[in-house]
């Protein structure tokens, strides 16, 4: 039987529930068609949790990495209750020390299960394991969980090196560097987790200062994991150096442009204040993309999540960093990453190379697309406001020639809540979390990030009525009949 072609036949009715997005074992997205579908979701409802095919893989188990684990559990002490599968010895360590740390009387250590480090856990320590797993994205993904099953074929280290310095090319092209500045991580919460780890090395016991509002995990991973973080949502000049003399901070992390809002702070400003103090800039250019923006000049690393539009295909979860050739730490930097705790999986990276090859002509469309939507939103009357980085001034100081403002984009109803949940209900595109694929794909981003604090992210301007949009490509007039129907509702 073929896969669904999810341009033509999106999941977006209530039978869809669960249905992988893209239909394929190692789908990173989920079908959560209906709003109640998401709520139940987050609340863990079991009619929705049993339903599910897939899931984002940080935040769950895909269905071969949950059989590995319950394999694990069955061999093993029955005072376990989680098992954690990692790529490496080292990763796994890391998990097993964080939970040590935070559960100093629970118990846990670490098997190989069929080749891979796995951390047991028992009831008190699989909360901070699960953090831990979250946070980092440094898990072993659903390949390396259908090769240690014997469900798929380990490739060739011929392909695999092929493979690695292919996407690394790819990579030093796009963001005009030398390949011996690109790292592949598991994910791209995993590169970020690599550069904290760097910068936590030259500037021990200093926490990191997020400026603008951050996507959940951006935030989490240096708060949680690390030494702390501070959120600073004014990037104004002076505030920002107030908050920095306060802090003194060992970097900057910002996002270009933020998620969900996607506005852009003032980046060449920022590293300016930033650089003259003695400290790093780190900067997330996943939405942004370096096809379309250029940061190297003002960040000192930049972290990607290749899962999104750079793979394209939803079902590859991988993620890039690079080291700026003009940092003043280029050298220290490059040092401490020299050795990774986790690198990106031998058949993740050939199927990344594989999806990528198109990624620069796929992703003008995807910019245009995304555009062609935004415009007619804005012109709605049943839109309130729309959210695109193509309204930001400081996104367009970055752009590169004849680029554009990637595939996302947000929009807020008149009406409020009631009536995003009759739009979200009745929108006949893909519904679930996770941007950047080839198919449109849409859903209510403040539910699914900030459940549990959703009156604090209304108090940073993010309402959890907010829709987001990863625009696809879909025939654009075909898409925005989808949507004009469903705002008539």
């Amino acid at each position: 039987m073929s896969p669904r072609d999810l341009l033509k036949e999106p999941c977006w009715e209530g039978s869809d529930l669960g249905e992988a997005l893209p239909d394929s074992p190692h789908a990173v997205s989920v079908a959560l068609p209906r709003w109640q579908d998401v709520v139940d979701y987050e609340e863990k409802k079991s009619q929705c949790l049993d339903s599910l095919k897939s899931i984002y893989p940080r935040f769950g188990f895909n269905p071969l990495v949950a059989e590995l684990e319950k394999y694990a559990l069955r061999i093993n002490d029955s005072n376990y209750v989680k098992a954690w599968p990692y790529p490496t010895e080292e990763a796994a360590s890391l998990a097993e020390h964080h939970c040590k740390r935070n559960k100093p009387h629970g118990e846990c250590e670490i098997k190989t299960i069929l080749g891979l480090p796995c951390l047991l856990t028992d009831a008190q320590t699989s909360l901070p394991a699960k953090a831990f797993w979250q946070h980092t994205g440094l898990g072993a993904s659903s390949r390396e969980a259908a090769i240690a099953l014997g469900k798929e074929t380990a490739p060739s280290t011929h392909a695999v090196e092929d493979s690695q310095d292919a996407l690394k090319s790819r990579l030093a092209e796009i963001y005009q560097c030398e390949k011996a500045l690109i790292q592949l991580h598991p994910s791209g919460m995993a590169a970020f987790h690599a550069a904290l780890s760097a910068v936590n090395e030259l500037f021990p016991n200093k926490t990191t200062l997020q400026v603008g509002f951050p996507y959940v995990d951006v935030l989490k991973l240096p708060s949680v994991i690390f030494k702390g973080s501070t959120l600073l949502l004014n990037a104004d000049e002076e505030r920002l150096i107030a908050e920095i003399e306060e802090k003194n901070p060992s970097a900057l992390v910002v996002e270009l442009p933020s998620n969900p809002m996607l506005q852009c702070i003032d980046l060449p400003l920022v590293a300016d204040i930033a650089h003259k103090r003695g400290i790093l800039v780190i900067a997330d250019d996943t939405i942004g993309s370096a096809l379309n923006i250029d940061a190297l000049p003002y960040a000192d690393l930049i972290f990607s999540s290749l899962t999104k539009s750079f793979a394209g295909r939803g079902d590859i979860l991988a993620g890039a960093l690079v080291v700026s050739p003009q940092s003043a730490w280029n050298t220290e930097i490059s040092k401490r990453l020299a050795n990774q705790v986790a690198i990106l999986g031998h058949a993740d990276c050939i199927a990344l190379e594989e999806a990528s090859r198109d990624v620069a002509i796929r992703l003008p469309k995807l910019n245009n697309a995304c555009d062609q939507l935004a415009s007619r939103l804005a012109t709605h009357p049943a839109v309130a406001k729309v959210f695109h980085p193509g309204n930001c001034l400081n996104f367009k100081k970055l752009m590169r020639n004849d680029s554009g403002y990637g595939c996302l984009l947000s929009f807020e109803l008149i009406g409020g809540l009631s009536k995003a949940k009759k739009f979200y209900d009745s929108l006949k595109v893909c519904k679930g979390p996770s941007l950047g694929t080839s198919f449109t794909l849409v859903c209510p981003y403040v539910l699914l990030a900030h459940y549990e604090e959703l009156s604090w992210a209304e108090e940073c301007g993010v309402p959890e009525h907010l829709i987001r949009v990863s625009v696809g490509l879909e025939d654009s007039e075909t898409l925005w009949e989808k949507f004009k129907i469903a705002l008539e509702k």
